[in-house]
């Protein structure tokens, strides 16, 4: 019997100061079964840092919801669509194959990775020349320790603020708060 997905309840509340974004967001997250606390809330970082362009790119009229990610690889892990099923912006969280995202470029108008882990910088040089030719990609780097304490914010049931200025996330809870400084790579 396979194992299922873990269900998490987030109420996140965005404050985007850089782009003038405010709005509180009623999400769902399953984390599959061989992913990580990490990876989840980078997923949920990545949605925040993102959630201004339903407002700038889809005017108020689109939906950002989180796709099927590591249970179907062509899924993203955040999806923006507008209100007429165009995929406007396509979000991966990892360290994929060039092939996964040049599939992504031709699918969506934009397509922004988050990549992660200790060895993110061995996984950039190998694959940034792959990478150069997809005008429509972005590659960002979530700094190894942000990522793992993002992680320590992981619970079932969350209520988070998150707060967007000079480009730098804080995510909080009653607990904690982890800053999260992303550098862009291309």
């Amino acid at each position: 019997m396979a194992i299922k997905s873990t269900i998490f309840k987030v109420n996140l509340a965005v404050a985007d100061i850089d782009h003038g974004y405010y709005a509180d967001h009623a999400l769902t997250l399953a984390r599959h079964p061989s992913e990580t606390d990490d990876r989840m809330m980078v997923r949920l970082a990545a949605l925040a840092l993102n959630a201004h362009q339903l407002q700038t790119v889809c005017q108020g009229d689109g939906t950002l919801a989180f796709g099927a990610g590591l249970s179907d690889p062509d899924d993203p892990d955040v999806l923006l669509t507008d209100f007429t099923g165009a995929k406007r912006l396509w979000i991966e969280v990892g360290q994929p194959e060039d092939k996964p995202l040049a599939k992504a470029c031709s699918k969506a108008d934009a397509v922004v990775l988050y990549a992660f882990s200790h060895a993110a910088e061995v996984w950039w040089r190998g694959i940034e020349t792959k990478l150069t030719r997809l005008n429509r990609l972005q590659v960002w780097r979530v700094p190894f320790e942000s990522a793992q304490s993002l992680g320590a914010l992981a619970q079932r049931s969350m209520q988070l603020q998150a707060t967007v200025h000079d480009s730098v996330l804080t995510l909080s809870d009653d607990r904690q708060s982890v800053t999260v400084e992303p550098v862009r790579w291309k």
